[in-house]
């Protein structure tokens, strides 16, 4: 007799593990919450520039996940980009409900007890801060694939199946958004 943990063994089958989750199991729903939240909420922070609005809307993003995962089907879509279409469109509401967008995060909020010097953290805030302007600037296209590829840290082939485009188109698209955020940050 199976137990729900021999269901999800070591070495992580996201479909197993999916069928699992649409089964009812709390312990597959567990697995892809662990193996999923540090990727959509980077992919929210970078988005939103606030730790506190990137929580509450990963928090909905999951809670959507959950809602509508028995209606997931693996058709050629992975998992992941179906995840991080929920995780865009969660996001894009969030920013048309905010009525007042706070530009970033406070900055004792972002200084973590690192052992540097404060005047070496507000630097790199600063620089940090100048890089998430510029990308703001980024045509839609290119902006996705930057926030995909470096926020959430999908692969090429990941990025694609999200954005529902070749991975040729993407890589192009990131290269001429590297380009242009160099661009930027050198006229700053």
């Amino acid at each position: 007799m199976r137990t729900p943990v021999d269901e999800l063994a070591p070495d992580f089958d996201e479909q197993q593990v999916v069928e699992a989750a649409q089964r009812g199991n709390q312990v597959a729903l567990a697995k892809l919450y662990e193996h999923y939240f540090p990727r959509v909420y980077r992919y929210a922070y970078a988005r939103l520039a606030s730790s506190e609005d990137a929580e509450d809307v990963t928090e909905e993003i999951f809670l959507r996940i959950i809602d509508n995962i028995g209606s997931f089907s693996f058709r050629g879509l992975p998992f992941g980009a179906w995840v991080f279409r929920i995780a865009r469109n969660e996001v894009v509401s969030h920013v048309r409900r905010q009525k007042t967008r706070s530009a970033t995060a406070p900055l004792s909020e972002s200084i973590a007890d690192t052992g540097r010097d404060h005047v070496t953290e507000i630097e790199l805030q600063l620089e940090i801060e100048m890089v998430r302007q510029a990308t703001e600037k980024l045509p839609e296209a290119q902006r996705q694939v930057i926030e995909l590829r470096f926020g959430a840290g999908l692969s090429v082939a990941e990025t694609a199946q999200a954005l529902k485009k070749s991975e040729n188109n993407v890589k192009v698209l990131q290269h001429k958004a590297i380009a242009r955020l160099q661009g930027m940050v050198r006229r700053s």
